[in-house]
This record gives structure tokens, sequence and C-alpha cells, in this order.
């Protein structure tokens, strides 16, 4: 009886043990995964298990839906909030992780013996620096070095990654883990040639030759009259140690503006240990043009250049989310800032980081920030080089709702959709309402063409669009042309500007999300109505009356831009 008794105490003390270790070892739930690398990356191996990582941990705002809906009240014409942006403390409090999120995750990494700290003003960012073997535990991972076929960098990466079945409704993403990007895209399609570039630049004879601060004022009936003292800002964003040089914007203002002072200059935000150094011959093609128009063509409206370094902290992605978080950091950010660099598609960023940076783009809209990018120069292909024949159209990168997304045109008289214009339907992001009505009309006109080519009931993109080709810009003391929606978005951008400086004078409320307001005045942009965007061995879309995946809904119409916006 003895020996029974002690086997059956000796069983329970096992089974309480077991117990015990299986409540200790969480439940993972696969929280993203691809099915392989991108076709540009190849895994060189697995990453060495002391290889330290660099992450960031996305927490679940308290209200992230309180925050879109109060958003698209400002937004929306006719609505009793409209234009009524949000303050920064009002965004922070719909943003901030909610006392539980906060709990439950810094005790998960607590008792992992990993320290964590908050990035963002609202605390929905965190920080940890853990090695590789961490991470593969953290994360149920198989960290792998992955290597880029064209430029050979490196990157550590998963294909999937998991999270303890607790802290599913707490964590939004995880980065770097799914994410796959190469060098941005960003360079004007046509490079500044040293054979091409003149030290002077006569008047062009036609602006269909050639492109202008004076021809975009005369195409799209901008203003030209000095501006002082003015509370509109407008920022461009550099990557990739792109440098904005003083001299070659005086030279270009003298050239191309004479009749606004050649002083006007810009000012510097520097993130991530950007120098933006003054040497001739550092100074960057992309980072010039956004200057040039920008500043050549706002008049005297304050003009500030956004410029990520190489020490990154957003897991060696460029900078995206860092510059972004640092905007949203700011007490007074600029009320529109362009962008003419992205990664080559849509799916180069994983699904859940791509929704979690989106929503950032969200939150500074909601203070009344407009944002723009550049859709890319790849046609229905998004970016040139992008490997899609007989296969759908890879979407562009950024495709979220928040943002406007500019294409390109080219000639005057009529002007017509650049053929690199990229344009489409995003595979990430749904049709959105304010854009319903617009795209609906276009797709029962395109009918059965690229028919299985493209997500029919994704979000639709460009929204605007401005000149792209043949543009002027002096690189080093010399004149030549590039080319791209890398010009497209700055020129928009500046007549964005240009409203806000009005409105604000008239005591209103800068234009902000720009979206919905764009869609329900289409009549505040030339209508483009030829031109189609070929790629991925198709003709890709044609430009039809009424929006279009070319040139959306056309280009800018300063002075009814102007009036409509007063009216609202």
């Amino acid at each position: 009886m003895a020996r029974v008794v002690s086997f059956s105490l000796l069983f329970l003390a096992v089974t309480l043990v077991a117990s015990a270790l299986a409540a200790s070892v969480p439940t993972f739930v696969v929280h993203d995964r691809r099915d392989a690398a991108p076709e540009s990356f190849v895994n060189v191996g697995a990453a060495p298990p002391d290889r330290m990582l660099d992450m960031r941990i996305n927490l679940a705002m308290n209200n992230r839906d309180g925050l879109e809906a109060a958003l698209m009240a400002a937004a929306t014409p006719g609505s009793p909030t409209f234009r009524q942006w949000l303050s920064k403390a009002e965004v922070e409090s719909f943003a901030a992780p909610s006392a539980e999120t906060k709990q439950a995750v810094m005790d998960w990494l607590s008792a992992n013996a990993v320290e964590a700290k908050p990035v963002t003003p609202a605390g929905d960012w965190l920080a940890i620096r853990v090695p590789v073997s961490k991470a593969n535990a953290l994360f149920n991972a198989d960290f792998s070095v992955f290597e880029h076929v064209g430029s050979r960098t490196q990157s550590v990466r998963t294909l999937e990654y998991s999270l303890p079945a607790a802290l599913t409704q707490h964590i939004r993403a995880v980065h770097p883990t799914t994410a796959f990007s190469g060098p941005l895209r960003g360079a004007p399609v046509v490079a500044v040639s040293p054979l091409a570039l003149a030290s002077d630049a006569a008047a062009p004879a036609s602006c269909n030759t050639t492109i202008t601060p004076s021809c975009l004022a005369n195409i799209y009936n901008l203003p030209t009259t000095p501006i002082s003292s003015s509370n509109s800002t407008l920022a461009v964003s550099a990557f990739s140690q792109q440098n904005a040089n003083f001299a070659d914007l005086k030279t270009f203002l003298q050239r191309f503006r004479p009749d606004i002072s050649s002083s006007l200059t810009f000012s510097t935000t520097l993130i991530d240990g950007a120098t933006n150094p003054q040497t001739a011959n550092q100074a960057g093609v992309e980072a010039n043009l956004d200057i040039q128009y920008t500043v050549g063509l706002a008049n005297g409206i304050p003009t500030a250049f956004v410029d990520v370094g190489l020490n990154t902290q957003d897991g060696a992605d460029a900078g995206f989310l860092d510059i972004i978080n640092a905007l949203i950091a700011e007490s007074n950010p600029p009320l529109v800032i362009s962008t003419s660099y992205g990664f080559d598609t849509e799916a180069s960023l994983s699904q859940s980081l791509t929704f979690a940076m989106c929503d950032q783009y969200m939150q500074l809209t909601s203070r009344g920030v407009s944002i723009t990018f550049a859709s890319g120069d790849g046609g229905v292909a998004s970016t040139p080089g992008v490997s899609c024949n007989n296969s759908p159209f890879p979407p562009t990168f950024p495709t979220c709702p928040f943002a406007t997304l500019v294409g390109a045109t080219v000639n005057v008289n009529p002007e017509k959709g650049a053929a690199l214009s990229a344009g489409g339907f995003s595979n990430f992001f749904p049709q959105q309402t304010w854009q319903t009505a617009a795209v609906e009309a276009y797709l029962t006109k395109l009918g059965s063409t690229n028919a299985g080519l493209f997500n029919r009931s994704g979000r639709a993109y460009p929204d605007v669009s401005a000149q792209g080709e043949r543009v002027q810009i002096v690189l080093g003391g010399r004149t030549g042309s590039v080319g791209g929606t890398s010009c497209s978005s700055p020129i928009f951008s500046s007549a964005v500007a240009l409203v806000n400086d009005q409105l604000l004078r008239a005591g209103k409320a800068p234009l902000g999300f720009l979206n919905p307001w764009l869609y329900a005045n289409p009549q505040a942009f030339n209508d483009i109505t030829t031109g189609n965007n070929p790629g991925c061995n198709t003709q890709g879309f044609p430009a039809l009356a009424g929006w279009d995946p070319v040139t959306g809904l056309g280009t800018p119409n300063y002075t009814a831009m102007l009036a409509a916006a007063l009216a609202a």
C-alpha cells in the first residue's frame, strides 16, 4: 500500500512540474509571414546568434478608430467639424496605448530580460536592442541574412514571426522582420548628364520642350507675387545621402525666377545624423530638384529640407519611420511635406508594418498636415526594373490612403499623361469612400481591359498629377533636364502651400488631409484625357475623362483650387 501511495505522490509531483513548465511556455500565434523573399533577395545563411538587432514594436492605439473618425470628420467637406484639425495632445490621446497594453507588453519584455523605451510622444512605438538569438526566441522566428542582388547590401530578416497569443491584441507590428527593402527609388528618370549641362539657360521656345517655373505658373495659374511673413510652411524630405545645395538654389532663382529675390533659401531639419554638406560635387539631383521647385514656386513661403542620414533607428529601412515619427514629435510640423522617394513596390514592406506606418501618417494629417508622395516612374510596373511580365501589376509604395499620390504629365496644350506615371490599385488597402464614385465611373468605362491584372476593389492612385518631364534644374552651377514623378510631387505641393497661405491670411484653417476634399472638387483640376502608363508587357491604363490611374483627378488649377478652398 505504501508503494502505491509513493507512486501516486511521485506521479502528482511530476504532473505539477510538467504543468508549471507548460504554463511558462507561451502559445505562439503567427503574426506575419511571407512565402518567400522577394526575387531581388537571396538567403545567404543563418544570422549570427550574437548579431545585434535594433528593433521597433508598434503597440495598439487605445482608440485608433476614434482617431480616424475624427480625421475624416475634419477632412470631409460639409462635415460640422470640417477643417477643425486636432491638436498634438488630442492626437496623442487617441494614439497612446491603453494601460493594459503597456503593462502586458512591458511585463513580457521584462520577463525576457529585454529593456524597452518609447520613441514617440504617444508611446505607441517601442525600441529594443537584442541579439539574434533573443529575437528568435521572443518571436519564435528564424532570422537569416538576406542579400539584395543589385546592391549587394545585406540585412537580417525572417520570413515569419509569431507573438505570444496573449499579446496579439496589444502588438500591431514588429520591425525589422518580414519587410524586405532594397535601395530606395527616387532618382529622376532622366538623369542630368554632364554633356547635357549648360552654363546658362535661355527661355524656352515652348513649354513643350522644357519646363521652368514660368511655364508652370502659366499652365497652372500659379501666383508669382513675392510673399512675406507667411504662416504657410512647406517641406521636402531627403534620403540616400542626397544634399540640397544653397549656391545652386541661388543660381536657379537668378536664372528662372528673376522676379523674386535670389536670396530666398531653405531651413534644414537633420535626422539620423544627416549633415547636408555644401561641397558642389556633393549636391544631389533629387535634392536640388525638390528644393528648387518648392522654393522656386512658393514665392517666399518658408521651406524646409528634412534630411534623413544613415544612422537610421527604424530597423535599417532608410528612415521612413524615423522621419514621420520626428515630424509627429514637432510642435509645429510643416503644413505640407513632399516625398519623392519610396520602395520599389507596395509589397516591399510587410503588410503589418505598412499598416502601422500608414497610421503614423494618419496621426500627422490629423493635425492639418498635407502629405504628398511621388507615385513612381514605372507605369503599371510601379518602378523601372521591377519584373512583372504576364503577372498582376505590382502596386507602388506607399498606397496609404492618408497620403496624396502624385502622378506625372508631359506636354502642354494639351497636357498628356506621362508614360512613366505609376498608377493602379492597392492590394493592401481597400478602395476609399471618398474616391468610390470617381473610380467606379472609370472602371465602368475601362471594361475588361487588364482584367485579372489588378485589384478592382483596392485603393486607387494617383490622386492628382503635375508636369514630370524635361524639368529644368541647376546642378553644380549648370542647367540640365530631369524627369519623373519626383518632379511632380514638389510642384503639386507648392500649389497646396500657396493655397494654404491665402487660407491662413483669411483666418481659415489649412487644407490638411487633402484626399476627401480633392475628390469632392474635381473642377479644381485640369482634367487630363490622353496618355497611358505602359508596363508589365501591357499598355497599362488609359487616361480618360474624370479620374484615371495615370493622372488622377488631373493637374492643379491654382485659381480654381483657391476658390474651392475659400468656399468650403
